[in-house]
C-alpha cells in the first residue's frame, strides 16, 4: 500500500451495502463506505465517511465487546435507535459507544435527504459482536469472525 499525505475523500471507492446475512442485509443495501483511515496505513483505528439514502439502515442494531465507536453527523438527520429509545440528529451532533456496554445502537434515515456522517472505531482483533434484536452474533470479528445464530451456528 502506497501511503499518501492527502486525499479528496470521495475519490475513494465506496462499500456498498454490507456483509451480513439475507435478510438482515437488506436494511443496509444502500449505505455507502469510504474507508479513510487505509490510504494513510492507518492500522490502530478506522474511520469510514458513510452516506445514507433515504430509507437506509447504518447496521443492524449492535454492540461491541471490544471495540469503541464514535458518529460525527456532517449533513442530514439521522436517528439514532439505542435501548433508550430514538434520538433525532442533526448537523454538528456526536454519539460514543464504549466498548463493552450492552446498548444496541445503529442509525436510520427516516427522511427525504441523504444522510453524511464519520464513523470511527478501534480496530481490536479480539472483538465480539452483538446484535441484540436479531438472531445473529460474531466472535473474534477482527480475526475473521463469522456471521452466526447465538447458538454459535454459522450462516449459510
Amino acid at each position: 500500500m502506497t501511503e499518501r499525505a492527502a486525499i479528496d475523500a470521495v475519490s475513494l471507492a465506496p462499500r456498498r451495502g454490507s456483509g451480513y446475512p439475507h435478510p438482515y442485509s437488506i436494511p443496509c443495501a444502500g449505505r455507502e463506505r469510504r474507508a479513510l483511515g487505509d490510504p494513510f496505513g492507518l492500522s490502530q483505528y478506522g474511520v469510514n465517511l458513510v452516506t445514507l439514502p433515504p430509507g437506509a439502515w447504518s447496521s443492524q442494531r449492535h454492540w461491541h465487546s471490544a471495540e469503541d465507536e464514535l458518529i460525527y453527523v456532517l449533513a442530514g438527520h439521522p436517528t439514532l435507535v439505542t435501548d433508550e429509545g430514538r434520538t433525532p440528529l442533526e448537523p454538528g451532533m456526536c454519539a460514543g459507544f464504549p466498548a463493552g456496554s450492552p446498548n444496541g445502537h445503529h442509525l436510520v434515515n427516516d427522511t427525504a435527504a441523504s444522510v453524511t456522517y464519520l464513523e470511527v472505531g478501534t480496530r481490536r482483533q479480539d472483538d465480539d459482536v452483538d446484535y441484540p434484536d436479531i438472531d445473529m452474533q460474531v466472535k473474534g470479528r477482527g480475526k475473521g469472525g463469522v456471521y452466526s445464530h447465538k447458538d454459535g451456528t454459522p450462516y449459510a
